[in-house]
């Protein structure tokens, strides 16, 4: 597979309101999906759907909170059903929930996995979306990714985000070929030098340090369909999504 749909986190445009001259914009410049964070469906995801509908965008996949999946899954199912997304995603736990021992971060794979057979009846699937406190090793010398993933099993998967990991001091190639069964939604997402103070030291996809001409070969052995561009304090959300979006079209997106 050498063609990705490609979407844009809306994450990255939240401090620039409102939302349908975004989406619009992001029409404009070709993409084929946005996907979404609590605040942009959380109070009427019908009229959320209304809005990426009006521009021809689609949902291939939302960002949820854990909870959301564990303790309001009914709620949640209907969210993904009414704003056309097929993955579910939770992407965080706050560090005061953080564990410091690996058997934490296996009830937190559990608890994925006991998401993903709740929602599959609903057609739905189930991705963790990482930052870097999964990669750094605990004191055993493991890391949490590892155990999140032992104890998921095989029905939860992975949208890989590539900048925090390298951000967590792991390697983006090493962690592409590791989990590439796993992963079914790429972020492309991009740092400058650590220690960069310019929008927190995040780039446009291509403008940074990663070395994506040698991971996009890589990324065609994944199972992903689509990839997802983000950043997470872009001092203006239209260039970077403008300029990840033609770098991505030049690797072969």
């Amino acid at each position: 597979m050498g063609r990705y749909k490609l979407s844009f986190q809306l994450y990255s445009a939240r401090l620039f309101p409102p939302l349908e001259p975004i989406l619009e914009g992001l029409a404009e410049i070709g993409y084929d999906a946005v996907e979404p964070f609590l605040p942009n469906y959380g109070d009427d995801p019908k009229g959320f759907r209304r809005k990426i509908d009006a521009v021809g965008l689609k949902c291939l996949g939302f960002h949820m909170p854990l909870t959301g999946l564990t303790q309001e899954t009914d709620r949640f199912i209907d969210i993904a059903k009414t704003i056309g997304a097929p993955l579910m995603i939770p992407p965080w736990i706050p560090p005061e929930e953080r564990d410091t021992k690996p058997d934490g971060w296996k009830r937190l794979g559990e608890a994925l996995a006991r998401g993903a057979e709740k929602v599959r009846s609903a057609g739905l699937r189930v991705a963790w979306h990482n930052h870097d406190f999964e990669f750094r090793k605990l004191s055993d010398g493991s890391r949490p990714i590892e155990h999140i993933f032992s104890a998921a099993g095989p029905d939860v998967g992975f949208e890989i985000d590539c900048a925090w990991i390298v951000r967590g001091g792991a390697d983006p190639a090493e962690e592409l070929k590791r989990y590439a069964d796993r992963i079914w939604v790429i972020q492309p997402k991009d740092t400058a030098p650590l220690g960069t103070k310019v929008d927190d030291g995040w780039t446009a996809t291509g403008d940074g340090i990663i070395d994506w001409k040698t991971l996009w070969p890589l990324f065609l052995k994944t199972k992903a369909d689509h990839i997802a561009v983000e950043h997470d304090n872009p001092s203006d959300w239209r260039v970077f999504a403008k300029r990840s979006y033609d770098y991505l079209k030049s690797l072969g997106a």
